[in-house]
């Protein structure tokens, strides 16, 4: 993808039935940017990031952010912000198909 362009990040959201799909949209010593596709019963289990900080943004479908205390609701236009070294993840509860948005600075060139 050519870059700078307008485009729907979903369009490019890759599905795997033995884990979460994953697609970079951009990615440069600054910042990745990238799609998490989820199908029912997948998660992402709890990590964190040591230098980075973590944006996601639900595009699609409903699940639950996961936190080292916390499990919080998730739907389309919910955000959560990971600052480094908070424990995160992502559960897809649902019988339909999640789609998140992942941004990471700085990217993990």
């Amino acid at each position: 993808m050519d870059h700078p362009s307008a485009f729907r990040p979903e369009a490019f959201a890759e599905f795997r039935p033995d884990k979460m799909g994953k697609a970079t949209l951009f990615e440069s010593d600054r910042i990745l940017v990238g799609l998490n596709g989820f199908e029912p019963g997948q998660q992402h289990d709890l990590h964190a990031h040591a230098g980075m900080d973590k944006v996601y943004q639900v595009l699609a479908g409903t699940g639950l952010f996961l936190l080292e205390d916390a499990e919080l609701p998730m739907e389309p236009g919910v955000m959560l912000v990971a600052p480094e070294g908070v424990p995160h993840g992502i559960r897809n509860t649902s019988s339909e198909r999640l789609v998140v948005l992942a941004i990471l600075a700085p990217g993990p060139r």
